[in-house]
C-alpha cells in the first residue's frame, strides 16, 4: 500500500539518474515502508532548467486561469484525502484523524491563495503634473526553492506551494526524506488539475547537499525554509550572500500564560491536546505553562491528568490520541531533557519514559519545578513534554516569556479584558492566541520574530514574499 516514491521534474515522474534510493520507515513498527529517489547534482540541474523553463510559462497564465487550476487541485486532494492521509501515517506516525485533518486543511490553504492569485493588486499613484501616469506593478519574483520538515508533510509544502503558484512562481520542493509519499501525493494533484510541466518539481536527497546547490544557483530567486533556527540560521546566511529573498519559519519554545482569573477547565480542555497534538513536534506547541500562583495546583492536577489519560499507540489504531515520535533521535533528546531536569531538581509528574521497544513511542510527560538552568528551559524539546512553572505577577509572566531568543507563538488564559490586551501587547512573539488556539488558518499571518525567523506563511502577507513591485512611471507624448 505504500509506494516507492519517485522525483517530479519537468512534469514527469522519475528515478534519480544514479538510481540511488533511502527507506522510509514506519515510526510504529520501524519496519521499511518503501523507498524514496535520491536525487544528485545531474537531477537537481535537470529540475533548475525545468523551474527556469516552466517559470516563463506560468508567469504569462492569466491569474484567473492560475486561479482555476489551483481550485482543481485543491479539489482532488479533498477527494483523496483518506488513502493520502493513511499514506502520511504510515510514514510519519500521526494518528490518522489528523493525517486527514491535515490533508484536508491543506486544500484550504491552496483554495486560499487561489482566490489571493486574483488580488495581487498594484496602484496608481496620484501624479504631481498633469498626463502622468505612475503605476505600482506586482510581478513574481521568479523560480523559488522551498525546504519542508517531517512534522506536517502536507502542511509545510501546501504554504509554499499555493503561494508561489499564485503569485506566478515556479518551485522547487525539497520535500522531506522521513515522510515523502504524503507531499508527493500533494503535489499529484496539481499535475493532475492541469499545472504545466516544469512549473512544480519535487526532489529528496541530501538537505545539506541540495540547500547549498539550490540556494547559490542563479536560476533560483526566492528561498522559503521551515525548521530548526541552527539551520535556518546557516540558509539565510547563504540566501543573503546571493542577495536572495528569504522566508524563515524556525524554532519556537511557545509561552501558555494561566491567569489567576481564567477557566482553568478550559485552559486544560484546550492545552492538553494542543501539547500532545502530533506527538509534541509541533513549532507553535506550547512548552512553558506559566500559571499564576492562586490557580497552580489546580491546573497542574487537572492538565496532568488528561495528559496521563492519553492513549498512545499506532496513529492507524481506532482510539489513538498521540502516535510515535518520528524518529528514534527524538526518542533520545527527550530521554536527554527529562533525566536533565529531574537531575536538576525538577518534579517529574507523569511519564518520562519510552514505551516498549518497538517502535518510537514515548509517554506523554509533565514536568513542575523544573529550574531555570535545566537544557529543556532553553531549548525547543519538539516532543511531548510539558514543563509547568508558577509566577507571580503580570511583570513575572512576560519576563519569562519573553527570556529566550524565541518569538513564534505565545498563548494566554484570562477573563479580564484588560490583561488580555496587555499581554498581547507585552509578549514579544509573532503570533499570540487568547483563551483559544486560533493560529495557523490560511487566512492569518503565520511566523515569528527574533530567532525564530521572518516573514509570513499566511494571510495576506504571505504571498507579498513572492512577488516583485516594480514602479512605472508614464508621460503622453
Amino acid at each position: 500500500m505504500y509506494p516507492d516514491v519517485l522525483l517530479l521534474i519537468d512534469g514527469a515522474w522519475t528515478q534519480s539518474e544514479s538510481g540511488r534510493s533511502l527507506p522510509v520507515v514506519n515510526p510504529a513498527s520501524g519496519e521499511t515502508n518503501g523507498t524514496v529517489a535520491h536525487a544528485g547534482r545531474a537531477d537537481l540541474d535537470r529540475a533548475l532548467a525545468a523551474a527556469d523553463k516552466g517559470f516563463h510559462v506560468w508567469r504569462r497564465m492569466s491569474a484567473y486561469d492560475r486561479s482555476k487550476l489551483m481550485r482543481k487541485a485543491a479539489d482532488l486532494l479533498r477527494e483523496r484525502a483518506d488513502s493520502i492521509a493513511r499514506l502520511m501515517t504510515l510514514e510519519q506516525g500521526k494518528p490518522l484523524a489528523e493525517a486527514k485533518g491535515e490533508t484536508l486543511a491543506g486544500a484550504d490553504v491552496i483554495d486560499w491563495f487561489a482566490e489571493e492569485a486574483r488580488r495581487a493588486y498594484g496602484r496608481v499613484v496620484p501624479a504631481r503634473a498633469e498626463g502622468i501616469y505612475q503605476l505600482v506593478l506586482k510581478e513574481p519574483v521568479g523560480p523559488v526553492a522551498a525546504f519542508t520538515p517531517w512534522n506536517f508533510p502536507i502542511n509545510q509544502v501546501v504554504r509554499k506551494l499555493s503561494a508561489a503558484l499564485a503569485a506566478g512562481c515556479s518551485i522547487i520542493v525539497k520535500a522531506p526524506e522521513e515522510t515523502p509519499a504524503s507531499p508527493a501525493e500533494l503535489i499529484r494533484c496539481f499535475v493532475d488539475a492541469g499545472v504545466p510541466a516544469g512549473v512544480v518539481n519535487l526532489v529528496y536527497g541530501v538537505p545539506a547537499e541540495i540547500s547549498e546547490y539550490l540556494i547559490p544557483h542563479p536560476v533560483i530567486r526566492k528561498i522559503s525554509f521551515t525548521g530548526s533556527t541552527a539551520i535556518g540560521k546557516q540558509l539565510a546566511a547563504l540566501a543573503g550572500a546571493h542577495m536572495k529573498r528569504a522566508t524563515m519559519e524556525l524554532g519556537g519554545h511557545a509561552p501558555a500564560i494561566v491567569f489567576d482569573d481564567a477557566d482553568i477547565e478550559t485552559a486544560v480542555k484546550i492545552l492538553a491536546p494542543s501539547k500532545l497534538r502530533n506527538a509534541g513536534q509541533v513549532c507553535i506547541s506550547p512548552t512553558r505553562f506559566l500559571v499564576q500562583e492562586p490557580v497552580y495546583d489546580a491546573f497542574v492536577e487537572q492538565f496532568t491528568a488528561r495528559i496521563a489519560a492519553a492513549k498512545v499507540g499506532d496513529g492507524l489504531e481506532a482510539g489513538t490520541t498521540m502516535g510515535p515520535l518520528a524518529n528514534p533521535r527524538r526518542i533520545t533528546a527527550m530521554e536527554s531533557f527529562i533525566g536533565d531536569a529531574v537531575q536538576r531538581g525538577a518534579t517529574l509528574r507523569t511519564g518520562g519514559n519510552r514505551i516498549g521497544n518497538k517502535g518510537n513511542f514515548f509517554e506523554p510527560t509533565v514536568l513542575t519545578d523544573v529550574p531555570a538552568d535545566a537544557r529543556i528551559m532553553h531549548e525547543e524539546p519538539f516532543g511531548p513534554v510539558a514543563v509547568i512553572s508558577r509566577f507571580r505577577t503580570f511583570d513575572d509572566a512576560v519576563t519569562e516569556a519573553n527570556r529566550l531568543p524565541f518569538g513564534l507563538a505565545s498563548y494566554a488564559y484570562t477573563r479580564s479584558a484588560r490583561t488580555a490586551n496587555a499581554i498581547a501587547a507585552a509578549v514579544e512573539a509573532g503570533m499570540m492566541s487568547i483563551n483559544h488556539h486560533g493560529l495557523a488558518l490560511p487566512e492569518v499571518p503565520f511566523g515569528g520574530v527574533k530567532d525564530s525567523g521572518y516573514g509570513s506563511e499566511g494571510g495576506l502577507e504571505a504571498i507579498e514574499a513572492y512577488l516583485n513591485t516594480k514602479f512605472v512611471s508614464q508621460a503622453g507624448l
